[in-house]
């Protein structure tokens, strides 16, 4: 998989990830090369939830 494939999927799902968690912005779901768990503690706090639940979440879309 290259990279736009990538960005056009992680840009879907942050739609969907939107639409389930009004309180999520562009920037706690900015997805940079490398930074995928400071992107992930980010979502842990807004959400409330653990490390492997915000995985699963994001895994279900």
């Amino acid at each position: 998989m290259n990279r736009i494939e990538v960005k056009g999927n992680w840009n879907e799902q942050k739609g969907k990830l939107k639409q389930k968690f009004a309180q999520l912005t562009d920037n706690d779901l900015m997805f940079a090369e490398g930074k995928k768990d400071e992107m992930i503690g980010r979502l842990q706090i807004k959400l409330g939830k653990t490390k492997e639940e915000v995985l699963r979440i994001i895994a279900e879309l």
